[in-house]
């Protein structure tokens, strides 16, 4: 399991990606499951914890981001014989070293923070495993093996069924989660609101937030640790969210409803998939809207929001849905074998015969071979290859074929930008791998 090392796992206080690798590691691990989380050494796990990097690199200025994460990585990879399956939660990054182990990787998208980094997403597709976070946050060019909701430890937050007279807004204090609509809306609505996450703009907290702190009508907390989020996420009489981007799913969210605290969000990204517009909050699209929201809050079941995230937002359900995902993945990867140019898949093999369905990634091609015991029969099914022949190059799309004559040399080659596959039909009498003879290859094995 990798997780970020920005902040230690289980974060102190902000962290959400550190919290749910957390929250998932530990309900593995009570399941059975032989996890080894991969985190800052002041981490705290019931699994086995590998850590290099003594602290997260946020909560030290002695600590250079970069060669942390470059050490934190490799140290995964340079052990992934020993795992069945390596969980990434440390975006795009440990992509880059995937197609260097055999190892089935799974990587969480929490989110895309530009479109600049779909291009690394997008090369790694088809080779490892995607999971989204809701379904709004799914990009098109890219395939997913699941999507997964994010869970909560239920036992974390307090149902309080009586709640104070205050709204709270409870996130980074950046444009994105909208702090200074929240203020905004509870002047409408002459409601007290408490503010609390840590700053991730300061120019934008200067000029919207920090001139209506006075204590008294708006209070500002700063970054809060779990008994206090659960205490003012509790009290609350509804948790504000007015975004301003297309959130992939917002743990904010969940915490308050487990509290049965309603939500009033800006319906945008994740938000239809979290609230139930008039059962646990209400879905807005500005200001008037949400404050016309705060008005009808008395209408609301606090009771619902908590049964709301018991049936959808359990870490129990968020564990047994990941381990779905690696059972299929461990299914579909069983019989394959993976090699530096692609992987192949053997789909009968009898002794008369062997059939294979290769997949050649982007860009790579195998070595010059021949074979003195088998002849073969390529029929390509998906995307072009180019095939070599005793010298002869022909190019092959979809539904074209060619024969391989035992003793002749020959290669198949993808010069495209998407990987592409064909079944591979061996005749003959032996079909072992020491009957490949090669002559040129892009690997060191020739």
């Amino acid at each position: 399991m990798i997780s970020p090392i920005a902040w230690r796992t289980p974060p102190r206080h902000y962290g959400p990606w550190e919290r749910v690798v957390s929250l998932l590691t530990e309900g593995l691990v009570a399941r059975g499951v032989d996890v080894t989380l991969f985190a800052t050494a002041d981490s705290v796990t019931g699994g086995k914890l590998h850590a290099v990097c003594e602290r997260g690199y946020e909560e030290s200025d002695e600590i250079e981001p970069k060669v942390s994460e470059c050490l934190h990585i490799s140290e995964v990879f340079e052990r992934a014989g020993e795992f069945d399956l390596i969980h990434n939660h440390f975006d795009f990054l440990p992509l880059t070293y995937s197609s260097l182990v055999d190892t089935p990787v799974v990587t969480t998208i929490h989110g895309f923070s530009s479109d600049r980094i779909l291009p690394v997403f997008k090369k790694y597709d088809g080779r490892a495993f995607y999971v989204a976070i809701s379904e709004a946050d799914r990009s098109p060019d890219l395939d997913y093996i699941a999507t997964v909701h994010h869970g909560i430890d239920l036992e974390e937050f307090t149902f309080r069924p009586a709640p104070e007279d205050y709204l709270v807004f409870f996130g980074r204090i950046h444009p994105h989660k909208g702090a200074r609509e929240a203020i905004e809306i509870a002047a409408a609505s002459h409601r007290k609101l408490v503010i609390a996450g840590v700053i991730q703009d300061e120019q934008y907290h200067a000029a919207h937030v920090a001139p209506h702190v006075d204590g008294n009508r708006v209070i500002y907390l700063g970054s809060v640790g779990p008994e206090e989020r659960n205490r003012l996420l509790g009290g609350a009489l509804a948790l504000l969210h007015p975004i301003s981007f297309d959130e992939p799913f917002g743990l904010s969210v969940v915490e308050a409803m487990a509290c049965g605290t309603p939500v009033i969000a800006y319906n945008r990204g994740s938000m239809p998939e979290l609230i139930r517009h008039g059962v646990n909050g209400y879905l807005v699209t500005g200001v008037q809207e949400a404050v016309d929201g705060v008005l009808k809050l008395s209408e609301l079941d606090r009771a619902a929001c908590r049964r709301d995230v018991e049936e959808r937002f359990s870490r129990a359900r968020m564990v047994e849905q990941y381990l779905q995902v690696y059972r299929k993945i461990l299914q579909q990867t069983e019989l394959e074998q993976r090699r530096p140019w692609g992987y192949y898949t053997i789909l009968s093999d009898t002794p008369g015969h062997k059939v294979k369905r290769i997949v050649v990634y982007a860009g790579k091609r195998l070595s010059l071979q021949r074979h003195r015991q088998r002849a073969e029969h390529w029929y390509v099914v998906e995307g072009e290859g180019r095939a070599t022949v005793e010298g002869r190059e022909l190019r092959l799309a979809a539904g074209d074929s060619v024969d391989i004559p035992r003793g002749a040399t020959h290669r198949m080659e993808n010069r495209s930008a998407a990987d592409m596959s064909f079944i591979e039909v061996q005749t003959g009498t032996y079909f072992g791998e020491d009957d490949i003879e090669r002559f040129e290859d892009d690997f060191g094995r020739a």
